[in-house]
């Protein structure tokens, strides 16, 4: 209940924060979202972040930063609407990752069960504010057909995103998921640029390369420490085992590239005896 109520209540505090600041400041509590999860995570659950993924992620930060901040006009209402929107995000992307892995839970199964209470959290707060802050009542508006159509669509699309960003972070981490999000950012503002034509200059261009940048180390060295850990976690046969593999397919290979440099003009290839060129180690493969 309590994890629902806590999604409810990020989601609601997200679109006031949007409410109450410049799209430029919105965008600079999107790109906080990220070193609050690392933070969180290192202070509370002791994950350890490489230097090399800390370097990506500043980089990747800086670019997305770079193509879509353009205007900070800061107020006391916003910015603490703000605070208490990465705040509650991150605690709540945090603990749909740590739930489904220490309950073994799927993301379909935290989203059934979590959906009610974040849908009831919103559907009460939703319209108070929507009246404190419009002054008219959503109860009161004429839904005509289209209306309703649209809404039915919304809701869909919002089904979808909610069953992937479980899905996503169940699998991998809040942190992936921010990345993923940012790549988004970057896809909207590169096809708005070719399909709608909106304008586009060289700092959108300069920012969406560098951010690229990042992504691609965050994903190298993401894959890097990854296949570090599952050799970690092999008994020490299995990982002697792995190795001696690793290092038979690289001299089957050096073998090819000495027979391929040594072929005569004529075409015929030189035959290089496995027996003899290899190495001891490797002598009950041969």
């Amino acid at each position: 209940m309590g994890f629902g109520v806590l999604n409810g209540i990020s989601i609601g505090l997200l679109n006031l924060s949007l409410g109450f600041n410049s799209v430029g400041f919105y965008q600079m509590t999107k790109l906080a979202i990220i070193p609050c999860t690392v933070l969180l995570e290192t202070l509370f659950f002791r994950k350890n972040f490489s230097r090399s993924i800390q370097l990506s992620l500043t980089i990747l930060l800086i670019g997305v930063g770079i193509a879509t901040v353009t205007d900070l006009q800061l107020n006391v209402l916003g910015s603490v609407l703000s605070l208490l929107a990465v705040l509650t995000t991150c605690v709540a992307q945090i603990m749909t990752n740590k739930i489904q892995k220490r309950f073994k839970v799927s993301s379909t199964q935290l989203l059934y069960q979590s959906c009610p209470y974040q849908a009831l959290t919103l559907f009460v707060i939703g319209p108070f504010l929507d009246g404190l802050l419009t002054n008219q009542n959503v109860f009161l508006f004429k839904y005509t057909p289209q209306v309703l159509v649209f809404i039915v669509l919304s809701c869909l699309i919002s089904v979808s995103v909610n069953f992937s960003t479980f899905l996503v972070i169940g699998k991998t981490s809040p942190v992936t998921y921010q990345v993923l999000g940012h790549l988004k950012t970057c896809l909207v503002l590169a096809f708005g640029y070719v399909l709608l034509r909106d304008p586009f200059s060289w700092r959108n261009i300069l920012g969406i390369l560098v951010a690229l940048i990042g992504m691609i180390l965050y994903s190298y060295y993401c894959s890097i420490e990854s296949q570090q850990k599952q050799m970690k976690h092999l008994p020490s046969y299995l990982r002697a085992r792995k190795v001696k593999q690793t290092l038979y397919l690289v001299w089957k290979t050096e073998l090819r590239l000495i027979a391929w440099a040594q072929k005569p003009h004529y075409g015929a290839r030189t035959k290089i005896c496995m027996r003899e060129t290899c190495p001891d180690y490797l002598r009950p493969r041969c």
